[in-house]
């Protein structure tokens, strides 16, 4: 096990080593090169729209292929809303199941979001 003192310096290392790849690249035009060159980041995957303490777990989560439980739950009712657009009959009663779920699961992203909002946590 390492000492903190011994982390910090391989975290110097580290930083001294990537300072001197993009000293490199802004050098020899690699950089200048990047379509997104001088303009801010765009990510379009709601970064800026996350809770600041949420984002790193989020993020880890997208890392590892898992998506929280909520942006299923919103997967699912576009995935219902399809179907129901889809159906010949508006007043089916396979649609209006559909249309029971949709409600559902509304609420249920509803809740969360409320909860999160108010506690901070869910």
């Amino acid at each position: 096990m390492s000492t903190p003192e011994e982390r910090e310096k391989r975290l110097q290392l580290l930083e001294d080593h990537i300072g001197r790849s993009l000293q490199e690249s802004h050098r020899n035009g690699e950089l200048a090169s990047a379509p997104s060159f001088g303009k801010p980041l765009d990510f379009g995957d709601g970064y800026e729209e996350t809770p600041p303490e949420l984002r790193l777990p989020y993020k880890m989560l997208k890392d590892a292929g898992y998506v929280p439980p909520e942006v299923e739950a919103l997967k699912e009712i576009a995935r219902l809303q399809q179907q129901i657009d889809a159906a010949p009959e508006a007043e089916g009663e396979g649609v209006r199941a559909l249309r029971q779920r949709v409600a559902e699961l509304r609420q249920h992203v509803a809740l969360r979001l409320e909860k999160l909002r108010i506690s901070g946590s869910l």
